[in-house]
């Protein structure tokens, strides 16, 4: 059955384009188990966009434009075992976005989003190892009628770390292309999570990350493996 899904302006990711993670998450919801989203173009906010049956699973459509495929894929990963969260809390102030951020009004990991607007998602090296970590505190603006965060939301908390976990030369942006998640486990409101990322391969300009989030105990509620490409920006003439 074909839907129609409009993305609000809160939700941008880099201006005027929707946060990946969330994007993912709402396409995802109509697949049956763990799902791989790909992006294909930028998806515009405030516009109104089909959900269609395709050939593998669904397709967002704009006009004559794929905006985005979804199909069923399973996710597997190795995870590193959880920080607590003061760790996290640690790691956090490593943010390096909050020196520089080429996408300053994310939804996710946007330094310039207020707590009860953005999700503010700030993840940091972890000291002593290969991760980066962040602590998360969803207000209830992500909540479902029965008190939980939202599956999309939960898809967009294992979006940005991962695009913070590898090093790139500084002022270039990195753009979500496909996102495969799992969840695993619901989260409250109010309740205190950590979320990690840590880089998994690269070729060239693409990286490849895996994304997890955890309950405050270590208990996993989820985890992803996401492609990102470095945007290399145009020659000034």
């Amino acid at each position: 059955m074909t839907q129609t899904i409009n993305i609000a302006q809160r939700f941008c990711g880099p201006p005027e384009t929707g946060n990946g993670g969330y994007v993912c998450g709402l396409i995802a919801e109509h697949i049956d188990g763990p799902a791989m989203v790909r992006l294909q173009e930028p998806t515009p906010l405030d516009v109104a966009m089909e959900l269609r049956p395709a050939p593998t699973g669904v397709e967002l459509v704009r006009g004559a434009s794929v905006i985005a495929t979804a199909r069923r894929s399973e996710v597997a990963l190795a995870v590193p075992r959880a920080p607590d969260y003061a760790q996290a809390e640690a790691a956090a102030r490593e943010y390096r976005g909050f020196k520089s951020h080429p996408f300053p009004h994310c939804f996710v990991c946007g330094p310039q989003r207020k707590a009860g607007d953005g999700m503010r998602i700030f993840p940091g090296r972890l000291a002593g190892t290969g991760l980066v970590a962040s602590p998360w505190l969803p207000d209830a603006s992500l909540a479902d009628s029965s008190g939980l965060v939202r599956p999309e939301f939960l898809w967009a908390a294992l979006d940005c770390p991962g695009a913070f976990s590898f090093e790139h030369a500084e002022g270039t942006p990195v753009l979500l292309g496909e996102l495969a998640a799992s969840i695993s486990g619901r989260v409250k409101v109010g309740e205190r999570c950590v979320v990690i990322g840590w880089e998994l391969t690269r070729d060239g300009r693409r990286h490849f990350t895996g994304t997890a989030l955890f309950s405050e105990a270590g208990e996993l509620r989820g985890l992803a493996r996401a492609t990102w490409f470095e945007v290399v920006p145009p020659e000034k003439g």
